[in-house]
């Protein structure tokens, strides 16, 4: 059982945004520009990073040159008008202390607990619950590790890039050769005793790609954050957004 952290938001906040699984990438430009646009154009006070921001991040050396450049610079334009907060998933975990530190990013455990408006909400990716897939869950153990990130960080860029995208290709075939409901969505029981053990009511996750909010038992709400992809038909993409009036979910922010 984990031990979440907990956040305090200030009080002078009116309003905090959420998104995640947003897998920018070189080859999905419009989702980097849409993203781009809510982060100059939100009236949020903050945006909260829930995870995959990135399709694969194989270390903060990578910020300087190609889409990761990009990013960094959208993260690090946004952070001087408003707060950033990120939290590591399956994609993203190696992001450090130097991309943190650059993009003005404060680093968020999975889970945290958050205070804010009167409401304490529990924040994670949601991978660590998607406990059927046991084969993920291992490998998951694997590269969290010290001893695994170390070597891997040590690896030239360019072999780890060709590392990541063997990876990638892994897991998409791992999800094709399963049943969808076998591997996307979060044990229920664990996710309450979760809420439970952080005097939560609620909670915010993304990872499955299967926006929607319910209750996992009586009392216990979640919501599912969308992923995003504005390169491809049909669009996804949608903030959900937490202020005094509770959460609502709303199209990105753009310009008038």
């Amino acid at each position: 059982m984990p031990h979440p952290r907990e956040l305090e938001a200030p009080r002078a906040w009116r309003a905090i945004d959420f998104i995640s699984d947003l897998h920018l990438q070189a080859s999905h430009p419009l989702t980097l520009a849409a993203f781009a646009a809510h982060l100059r154009h939100t009236d949020a006070d903050a945006v909260f990073l829930l995870g995959d921001v990135f399709e694969a991040w194989v270390g903060d050396d990578a910020r300087h040159g190609g889409s990761e450049r990009a990013v960094t610079e959208v993260l690090q334009a946004a952070s001087a008008r408003l707060s950033l907060a990120f939290m590591a998933g399956n994609r993203d975990f190696l992001v450090g202390a130097e991309m943190l530190r650059d993009c003005g990013m404060l680093a968020l455990s999975d889970p945290t607990v958050l205070l804010a408006f009167g409401e304490r909400v529990l924040l994670t990716h949601g991978d660590a619950l998607c406990l059927d897939d046991a084969d993920y869950q291992r490998f998951r153990i694997e590269v969290r590790s010290a001893d695994w990130q170390v070597r891997f960080l040590a690896l030239p860029l360019a072999e780890r890039r060709a590392l990541a995208a063997r990876m990638r290709d892994a897991s998409r075939q791992h999800q094709r050769d399963q049943q969808s409901a076998a591997w996307s969505d979060i044990d229920a029981a664990t996710a309450v005793q979760w809420m439970q053990a952080a005097s939560t009511r609620q909670m915010i996750h993304g990872h499955t790609h299967r926006p929607g909010s319910g209750e996992l038992a009586p009392g216990f709400m979640r919501w599912v954050l969308t992923d995003w992809d504005a390169d491809h038909e049909p669009h996804r993409a949608s903030v959900l957004r937490l202020s005094r009036r509770g959460l609502e979910r709303r199209a990105p922010a753009r310009a008038a």
